[in-house]
C-alpha cells in the first residue's frame, strides 16, 4: 500500500458522490487506501453550523492514520479538508470547488503552508464564483486549474483524475 487517503464529500451530499467514488475507486486501483467518512449527519444544521463538526470528525479520522493522509475534499468537504490542515498534519490536499468562505461562518478558507496543494475549480461554478479561488490561489502562490465546468465539476472528470494521478505519483 502506498499511503492513506481520506475524501471528503460536499453539502447536499454523501460519501458515494460520483467524483469523490470515482477518485476513490481510482486511487485504491493504484495501491492507495481509502476513507470516505459521512458527514451528513452534521449538514442538517446549515452549512455554517456544519463547519465545525466536519473538521472535528476529519481530523480523528486523521489522528487514526499511521502517517499523514492525502485530504481529498470537494465543495464543502474541500473547505473542510483545508481547515483540518490546520489542525493535523497531512501529506496533500486535492480540493475541488473551494468555496473561500462559508456564508455565516466566522473562520474563512486557509490551510497549513507548505503542504502540496492542488486547487481545481469550475469557470462556470454557481455556487462558489471563480474570483475567490482565484484570489486565494493568488495570494499563497498555490496552483489553480481552471476548468470549463460547473460547480459539480463532473464534465471533466477524465482531467480530474489525471491530475489526482500526478499529484499521488509525486508522493509515492
Amino acid at each position: 500500500m502506498r499511503g492513506q487517503i481520506i475524501l471528503s464529500h460536499g453539502s447536499d451530499s454523501g460519501p458515494g458522490a460520483t467524483k469523490i467514488s470515482a477518485l476513490a475507486d481510482w486511487a485504491e486501483a493504484l495501491g492507495w487506501r481509502t476513507q470516505r467518512p459521512d458527514f451528513r449527519a452534521h449538514d442538517g444544521h446549515g452549512y455554517a453550523a456544519a463547519v465545525a463538526p466536519r473538521v472535528a470528525q476529519l481530523c480523528e479520522v486523521i489522528a487514526a492514520c499511521e502517517a499523514p493522509p492525502v485530504l481529498v475534499g470537494s465543495s464543502m468537504g474541500a473547505f473542510a479538508s483545508a481547515l483540518a490542515s490546520l489542525e493535523m498534519p497531512v501529506a496533500a490536499l486535492f480540493l475541488l470547488a473551494t468555496p473561500p468562505a462559508i456564508p455565516g461562518c466566522a473562520q474563512a478558507l486557509e490551510l497549513r503552508a507548505n503542504v502540496p496543494t492542488l486547487l481545481i475549480h469550475g469557470w462556470r461554478d454557481e455556487l462558489c464564483p471563480v474570483e475567490g479561488v482565484q484570489d486565494f490561489a493568488a495570494r499563497r502562490r498555490l496552483p489553480l486549474l481552471l476548468l470549463d465546468d460547473d460547480h459539480r465539476l463532473l464534465a471533466s472528470m477524465d482531467t480530474i483524475a489525471a491530475q489526482f494521478g500526478i499529484l499521488l505519483g509525486a508522493l509515492a
